[in-house]
């Protein structure tokens, strides 16, 4: 559900649902409506859906593109409104593009604040595949928003258990619950993890799991193995594990050292941004940001916007840093805390 994922999901699905219908130009104008939504244009992505339906193109797939425009202009209700039109146009044979569509019409209800509706959509997903390991997890996700921790271990368990080897999500379901207030419950599945035998993991998995676990000595240990086996993502949990520690300077030392010889990684640069930001070198935060910002599909953009912000504010330009928050509010109007600071930077 991470905008940073957002696009790139809906242009995979996209190559594979038009593959599917034959011919690349049987639905050429939903193809441009996804392009639209990939490069965040909902308006536009409307038009386009709208000339598809005039064409005669597939409905279905139109109906479907709606949804999406509709989520990213934050019209959930609407949004919600057409998957539920798109599934009733199913030939009554579940197919891939019913798991999609029911997918996205879980993620409009949740939105919407229908969390019912969502946790009955998911249930309705495993009903038909008991396997599901991503409705289990996502079930669970909202199980333990509403505060029914013993429902949502359940479907972690399950999810768990569907994946056994899937540290990634052993670690979002570890930063679900911390952040629902059950941070001793989601350590105890890392705990859990490292327990059962850590032979299958990767020096990066351990030391992410140690981190998590607040044990920063073994994680920096794994880490610094992790170096040059797992790429810039052991480089940013090595970093963030001296930054845990107190030691913002050698952290900068292990962003720097990756870059010069990586070259530019928006990844790291905003790291690199978020550390320098500690030491209160605003303006050397400001310069990593925006570097990471002029790579071309750097995947989060919207991250590096707001973190750009927040460092023009820093740096007492409140006039760029308010101009700035007006256009970011424009894209991403969702963003509550955000429309917090535009209000806070007007009275500025």
């Amino acid at each position: 559900m991470k905008r940073k994922k957002y696009g790139l999901a809906v242009s995979v699905l996209l190559m594979a649902l038009l593959a599917g219908c034959g011919g690349k130009n049987k639905n050429e104008n939903v193809k441009a409506g996804m392009d639209a939504i990939a490069a965040l244009d909902y308006d536009g992505a409307l038009v386009s859906f709208e000339a598809a339906r005039e064409a005669g193109e597939e409905e279905r797939l139109i109906y479907r593109g709606e949804g999406l425009a509709y989520m990213g202009k934050t019209m959930y209700e609407e949004a919600a409104e057409t998957f539920e039109q798109a599934l009733s146009m199913s030939n009554g044979r579940v197919s891939g593009i019913d798991y999609d569509i029911n997918y996205y019409l879980a993620t409009a209800y949740f939105k919407e604040g229908e969390l019912g509706k969502a946790v009955d959509v998911y249930s309705a997903i495993i009903g038909i595949k008991e396997d599901e390991k991503d409705a289990y997890y996502l079930r669970g996700v909202i199980y333990a928003k509403q505060g029914k921790l013993e429902e949502a271990k359940a479907d972690f368990d399950r999810a768990i258990a569907l994946g056994r080897e899937d540290y990634d999500r052993l670690i979002e379901i570890y930063g679900i619950l911390e952040a629902e207030g059950y941070k001793e419950v989601g350590q105890e599945y890392l705990q859990a993890a490292m327990d059962a035998g850590t032979k299958g993991m990767t020096n990066y998995e351990k030391g992410r799991i140690c981190y998590y676990l607040g044990d920063y000595e073994n994680a920096r240990t794994y880490l610094e193995k992790a170096r040059d086996e797992s790429g810039y993502e052991a480089v940013l949990f090595l970093g963030k594990t001296y930054e845990t520690l107190g030691d913002n300077n050698y952290a900068i030392s292990v962003y720097n050292t990756f870059l010069e010889s990586n070259g530019p990684n928006p990844q790291v640069l905003n790291q690199l941004g978020l550390c320098k930001m500690q030491t209160g070198d605003y303006e050397g935060a400001l310069g990593n940001f925006q570097a990471a910002m002029n790579i071309e599909d750097n995947g989060m953009m919207q991250v590096l916007k707001m973190n750009e912000i927040i460092a023009y504010e820093r740096i007492g330009e409140y006039k760029n840093a308010a101009v700035l928050l007006n256009n970011y509010l424009k894209t991403y109007p969702d963003d509550e805390e955000a429309q917090r600071e535009y209000i806070f930077l007007q009275s500025r």
